[in-house]
């Protein structure tokens, strides 16, 4: 029918079509994503793990085997909680984001260990070039926002996927709808767009007046006076 909103995918759906952890854990935290999520950003969010799981599979990771594939979908499913009002502090958003992911799977008995991999897979999905040094689980969170949002390394996937991947999880905005979201929260509080972060760049880039500051000045004003 015309005119209705956009509702997200069952996770029945997700796990008969994709194969995605059916657990109680992830249930409830596609839920939790679920009622504090656009529909775009949560489809978004999910695309995310399907393209990171496949990059991986491309690269001989197998799911459960040398990764922990539940964490790896909790830490997608989670990772831009940060744009959401329920996730909006006084920090970067990824930052934010992974301190309510945390909270929210310590609440369910998740060991510490696990939230970790979770807590540092959110943090720095945005950090290309740190984060894919890192384990699988944080490795593959970064490639598969990569791949989504930009496009960056969606040659890794296999043919046919992001068109199945598309079909179901609809794009619904340019870049899941997160761009819009990261920049009114940089220019609103800058402190949660640090110097050299995505949030900052992506304000300096879209919002004239942005205050950029200059770093030689920054380096050359710093320890002034001291011998």
């Amino acid at each position: 029918m015309h005119g209705l909103p956009p509702r997200e995918p069952s996770m029945s759906r997700l796990v008969a079509e994709f194969s995605v952890p059916d657990t109680e854990l992830t249930r409830e935290a596609y839920a939790f994503a679920a009622g504090l999520e656009p529909v775009a950003m949560l489809n978004h969010s999910v695309r995310s793990y399907l393209f990171g799981r496949a990059a991986g599979e491309g690269s001989g990771l197998r799911p459960g085997a040398d990764y922990d594939d539940e964490l790896l979908f909790l830490a997608a499913v989670l990772h831009d909680v940060g744009l959401t009002g329920r996730g909006d502090g006084h920090q970067r958003f990824e930052v934010d984001g992974a301190d309510l992911a945390a909270g929210f799977l310590r609440e369910r008995g998740l060991s510490e260990e696990r939230v970790e991999i979770v807590w540092t897979s959110i943090a720095l999905h945005t950090s290309a070039g740190i984060a894919d040094r890192m384990r699988p689980e944080i490795a593959l969170i970064s490639t598969g926002t990569g791949i989504d949002v930009a496009g960056r390394e969606a040659g890794r996937l296999p043919g046919g996927l992001a068109d199945r991947v598309h079909e179901a999880l609809p794009r619904l905005a340019d870049g899941g709808g997160v761009l819009e979201v990261i920049i009114e929260q940089a220019v609103r509080d800058p402190a949660k767009a640090p110097l050299g972060s995505l949030a900052f760049e992506l304000a300096r880039q879209s919002a004239p007046g942005t205050p950029v500051p200059d770093w030689r000045a920054l380096v050359a004003g710093a320890w002034a006076g001291v011998a």
